[in-house]
Formats: structure tokens, C-alpha cells, sequence
């Protein structure tokens, strides 16, 4: 699983293209429990990073991710704007201090779910992109190695996503709700798996 330059461009397009197309799902999840902006904020800030592809994919991987973090920044807005940006951020910062893909894959993206956790002040259980983001870094670190391990990350966010509905969020808008907040997903949740599910997807077809 080594990511060249082509392979980096090419997840990064499945990726921003698998946001793009879950727009409308993730608006109808933040309309029942948040602002309902979610699905248009994300929508924009993948649009934005598409249209940066080419310049992205030249950087080296360090300054990539951070290039998609600084965008994500600038143009998600919202909540999820600071929170994802700050996982792009962080996971490049890790790239740039003698981490190397795939070999430090858990590490690169814990440092990203710290920054996460960090930002929002949260951890997993309080109904955040967190839920789905900590059950896959656990995953990654329980599984490195394993031939199966991309499978077992994409079982791990589907199944993660789905925990969601029955909490009660304690952070963001939906924790107005209380405990009118149970029984939807959350929003960020499903953004968040729908990102992992994309770059497992693009990564088994490079293999």
C-alpha cells in the first residue's frame, strides 16, 4: 500500500468527489438534529480542494495534507470546517517529523483524531465525528499488518456511524436537542465515514 504521487491524487479525488455526491444525505442528517448546513459546507470545501488538485498532488505528502487542511479551513465553514481542517493539519504536521506511509499510518492518523478532540473538545461517545474517527484509529492499530486491514477499517466505520443514533449528543447543535437528539445519526459521523469508505475504496483499486 504505498501512496506515489498519482495514488495520493487519485484518493484525494474519490474522496472529495464521495463528499460531493453525499451532500444531500448530510444535509437531510443536520436538518433533523443540527443547522443543516452540513452537507452544503461540506460540498463546498471538497469543491474547493478539487479545484486545488493539481497543486496539491505536486507538494510532498507533508505539505499536501496541510494544503488540504488550510483549504477545508477557509471554505467548509461551520463547525465541521475548524475539525476537519484540523485533522489535515495535524496529520501532515505528523508527515513532517519523521512519520512515513504506510508504515506509521496509525500514528499520522492519531495525530489528526488528537487534533480533532483537541479543537472540538470532545471525545468519542458525545455523539461527533469522533465515534467514527476513534473505532477507526483503533482499528488501524489493532490490525496493522493484517491483509484484511483495509476491510476491517470500512466494517469499523460503518458499524461506528450506526452506534451514533441511539446517543444523545453532549456537543454542537444537536445537544440544544437533549434527548430529542436520539435516534438520528450524526451528521459528522456519517461525513466522516463516508471519507474513510472513499479512500478504502480508491486504495483497493490501486491494489
Amino acid at each position: 500500500m504505498s501512496l506515489q504521487p498519482e495514488t495520493f491524487k487519485s484518493l484525494v479525488k474519490v474522496a472529495a468527489e464521495q463528499v460531493i455526491a453525499s451532500a444531500p444525505e448530510l444535509t437531510s442528517l443536520d436538518q433533523a438534529i443540527g443547522d443543516g448546513d452540513h452537507g452544503i459546507n461540506m460540498k463546498r470545501g471538497f469543491e474547493a480542494v478539487l479545484g486545488k488538485l493539481d497543486a496539491i498532488s505536486t507538494q510532498p505528502l507533508d505539505e499536501a495534507l496541510k494544503m488540504i487542511g488550510k483549504t477545508l479551513v477557509m471554505t467548509v465553514g461551520g463547525a465541521s470546517g475548524p475539525l476537519y481542517g484540523s485533522f489535515f493539519l495535524a496529520a501532515g504536521e505528523a508527515l513532517s517529523h519523521d512519520r512515513h506511509l504506510p508504515d506509521d499510518l496509525a500514528d499520522v492518523f492519531g495525530s489528526g483524531v488528537n487534533a480533532v478532540s483537541a479543537r472540538g473538545r470532545s471525545q468519542a461517545g458525545e455523539k461527533t465525528m469522533l465515534d467514527v474517527l476513534v473505532p477507526v484509529l483503533e482499528t488501524l492499530r489493532a490490525s496493522a499488518g493484517q491483509p484484511d486491514l483495509i476491510g476491517r477499517v470500512r466494517a469499523t466505520a460503518a458499524e461506528a456511524v450506526e452506534r451514533t443514533a441511539p446517543m444523545q449528543a453532549t456537543k454542537g447543535r444537536a445537544s440544544f436537542l437533549g434527548p430529542r437528539s436520539v435516534g438520528h445519526i450524526d451528521p459528522g459521523a456519517r461525513s466522516s465515514c463516508v471519507l474513510v469508505h472513499a479512500v478504502c475504496a480508491s486504495l483497493e483499486g490501486q491494489q
